[in-house]
C-alpha cells in the first residue's frame, strides 16, 4: 500500500497536476461569505474597507452613453491623507517593496494620495453564474500551464495554488471585444519621452456566452496590435492567439514588419524578451500587468494582505490631462493617481531551476474584488530589487468589468520609466465584437500589405 501510494504521489508530481475544483459546500461561500468571484464580502475590523455591497453597476449621472468619456463618479472626493517621505514609517507595513523604493529615490516628489475605499468591483451576473460552475469543475494542470472545465467566469474563485489567482488575472472578464488605444512613453531620467501609439483589437473567445469549453479549441484571446506612431515604428503588427493549454500547443505569435513586407512566425513574442516600442524597459510578459506562459517560475500563494494601491483610477483617466501633463520627471503626476486602501492576494513567484528569466523573482499583488493584478515587483539575477510596476484601472460602468487606464514599469536602475495603456487623446475604448476570421494570419497578412 505505501508503495502505490508513493507511485502516485510520484506521478502526480510529474504531471504537475493541481487539485483546483472545489465542493459544493466551499463553492456556496461565494453565495454568502464570499463575493460571487470570491473575495470577502465583510469590511475589515476597522472599517476602513468596507463591506461589499454588490460594486459600481451602474453608470453615474456623468456619464453620457456609450462610447463616451469614462467620467469619474467620485471627482468631489478629497484625500484621507497623503503618505509622503516624512510620514513614510507610519505607513510602510502596508506598502509594498517597490512602492518604498520609490519613496526611497523619489522622496522630495514622490507621494501617495489615500482616499476612501469604494468597493466598485462587479461583473454581470452571467459571469457570476459562470464563475461558480467554474469553482465546482475548472481543473489545472501541467504545472500550472493548462486550464481545463473552465470558461466566462473566474476559473479559480476560491484559489489553493499561487498560479490561480495568476490564472484569474488573465482570463478575468472583460466582454467578448475591445477596440482601443495604447499609448506609450519611456522616460528619460530627465522627464523627456517620446510617444508611441499603438491600436490593439481583441477577440476573447473565452468571455463566450454561448461556447463550451471544449469548443474554444485551445484559444482563450486573440490579439492584434499595429503601431501607428512614431514613424520609424509605424505599420509594425503583431498578432497573437493565446492559447489556454500552453503545454499542448505553445501562444502562436506573428509579427508583420513594413520593410519585409511580410508576416512571420514570432516565437521571441513572450517572455523576458522586450516589449514593443518600449525602448527596454519591460519584457514582453508584463504587458498587461501580468500575460502568457508561467511555466519559467515556481508559484507560492503567500495570502490575503491589506494594502495601499491604486483603485477607482478615474482622474489620471480624464481627457482633460494630456500626456505631458500625466508624464514628469522620474514619475508621473502623483496628484492624478487614486490610492485605496484594498485586500489583495500576494503571490511570490520564483525561477525554476534549469529555466531562465530577466526577473529572477516577482511579487505580484492581485485585487481580491477584480482578479486585476495591481502591482509587480521584480527582482533581478543577484536578488536585488529591479523593476517596480503599478496598474491603475477602473471599472467600466456600463458594461461591468475593470479596466487598466494607465501602466508604469519604473526601472529603479536607470532612474527611468515606462508609462503604457494611455488613451487620453485618443478615442475612447470601446466593446466590439469580431469573428475569428479576422485574426486569421492570412487575413492579417493581406489587410497588412495594402
Amino acid at each position: 500500500m505505501k508503495r502505490i501510494l508513493l507511485m502516485a504521489l510520484l506521478l502526480a508530481a510529474s504531471t504537475g497536476n493541481a487539485i483546483a475544483k472545489v465542493g459544493a459546500d466551499e463553492a456556496d461561500k461565494l453565495k454568502s461569505t464570499l463575493t460571487p468571484v470570491g473575495a470577502e464580502r465583510a469590511g475589515n475590523k476597522d472599517g476602513s474597507i468596507p463591506k461589499w455591497d454588490g460594486g459600481l453597476t451602474k453608470p453615474p449621472a456623468c456619464f453620457k452613453g456609450a462610447g463616451s468619456w469614462y467620467c469619474d463618479p467620485f471627482e468631489s472626493d478629497k484625500p484621507k491623507f497623503t503618505i509622503n517621505k516624512a510620514n513614510l514609517e507610519q505607513y510602510k507595513a502596508r506598502l509594498t517593496d517597490g512602492q518604498r523604493a520609490l519613496f526611497a529615490k523619489f522622496g522630495d516628489t514622490y507621494k501617495m494620495n489615500v482616499f476612501a475605499t469604494r468597493r466598485t468591483g462587479a461583473y454581470p451576473q452571467f459571469v457570476y453564474d459562470a464563475t461558480y460552475k467554474n469553482a465546482l469543475n475548472a481543473e489545472i494542470a501541467n504545472g500550472g500551464e493548462t486550464v481545463t472545465g473552465a470558461i466566462l467566469g473566474i476559473p479559480f474563485p476560491i484559489p489553493k495554488t499561487g498560479n490561480e489567482p495568476i490564472w484569474n488575472h488573465k482570463l478575468r472578464y472583460r466582454g467578448p471585444g475591445i477596440d482601443r488605444w495604447n499609448v506609450q512613453a519611456a522616460v528619460t531620467t530627465s522627464g523627456d519621452f517620446n510617444l508611441v501609439k499603438i491600436h490593439e483589437q481583441v477577440m476573447i473567445p473565452y468571455d463566450s456566452r454561448t461556447l463550451t469549453p471544449e469548443q474554444l479549441n485551445n484559444v482563450s484571446i486573440f490579439f492584434l496590435q499595429s503601431v501607428t506612431a512614431p514613424p520609424r515604428l509605424a505599420g509594425t503588427i503583431t498578432l497573437v492567439h493565446e492559447t489556454m493549454d500552453q503545454v499542448k500547443e505553445p501562444r502562436r505569435a506573428w509579427q508583420y514588419n513594413p520593410g519585409q513586407r511580410r508576416l512571420r512566425r514570432a516565437p521571441n513574442v513572450g517572455y523576458d524578451n522586450p516589449g514593443t516600442g518600449s525602448d527596454g524597459l519591460r519584457t514582453n510578459d508584463q504587458f498587461d500587468t501580468f500575460n502568457g506562459a508561467t511555466d519559467r517560475y515556481s508559484w507560492k500563494l503567500i495570502g490575503k494582505k491589506e494594502m495601499y494601491m491604486p483603485h477607482n483610477s478615474y482622474q489620471v483617466h480624464q481627457p482633460r490631462y494630456k500626456y505631458k501633463d500625466i508624464i514628469k520627471k522620474n514619475h508621473i503626476d502623483q496628484d492624478l493617481a487614486r490610492y485605496e486602501l484594498i485586500r489583495v492576494w500576494v503571490v511570490e513567484a520564483n525561477v525554476k531551476p534549469g529555466t531562465t528569466h530577466v526577473y529572477k523573482k516577482r511579487m505580484f499583488y492581485v485585487d481580491e474584488d477584480t482578479w486585476q493584478i495591481v502591482a509587480v515587483d521584480n527582482y533581478d539575477g543577484r536578488g536585488a530589487l529591479w523593476r517596480v510596476q503599478e496598474t491603475h484601472f477602473a471599472s467600466a460602468y456600463d458594461k461591468i468589468y475593470p479596466a487598466p487606464v494607465l501602466e508604469t514599469v519604473y526601472d529603479l536602475a536607470s532612474g527611468r520609466y515606462l508609462v503604457q495603456a494611455m488613451n487620453n487623446e485618443e478615442t475612447e475604448s470601446v466593446e466590439k465584437e469580431f469573428s475569428a476570421d479576422f485574426f486569421d494570419p492570412a487575413n492579417v497578412s493581406k489587410q497588412a500589405s495594402k
